[in-house]
């Protein structure tokens, strides 16, 4: 699982890179917007750990780009405010697929992230029967 951690507070990108490399994760931290977008030309991520307000950037923007230039990209925001706290998130980014606490544990956080990001079951195939042949009936 490849995770694109977009964060202000280096200190804290760091917990929860390490929280997340102890999932088996490969992480990848920057602190703003810019810094986002120019990763994400050049990377692939499965999951984007995104704070709601950054520093410098908008993370509004960085996940719609994350959603065109790579679309099966699940993202997380975090926040430290209540703006979208109604949930409106999810009508403004197609990719959110969590909208969590700054607070929140790093072990939790990184349990979401994992979720979203973890390996993809396989659809399960359902063996269709083959069709009975059709008996002939011969008419005397």
């Amino acid at each position: 699982m490849r995770v694109l951690i977009v964060q202000s507070n280096p200190d804290l990108s760091a917990i929860w890179g390490r929280h997340l490399e102890r999932l088996g994760a490969t992480v990848q931290c920057v602190e703003t917007g810019e810094d986002a977008l120019n990763t994400l030309q050049t990377g692939m991520f499965d999951v984007i750990v995104l704070d709601l307000v950054l520093r410098e950037g908008s993370a509004l923007t960085v996940a719609d780009f994350a959603n065109f230039h790579l679309p099966r990209a699940n993202v997380v925001f975090v926040t430290d405010t209540t703006f979208f706290s109604d949930g409106s998130i999810f009508a403004h980014s197609a990719n959110a697929r969590a909208f969590i606490e700054t607070t929140t544990p790093p072990s939790d956080l990184a349990e979401i992230v994992h979720y979203y990001g973890g390996p993809k079951t396989k659809p399960v195939q359902h063996r269709v029967p083959p069709p009975m042949p059709h008996s002939k009936r011969t008419v005397v």
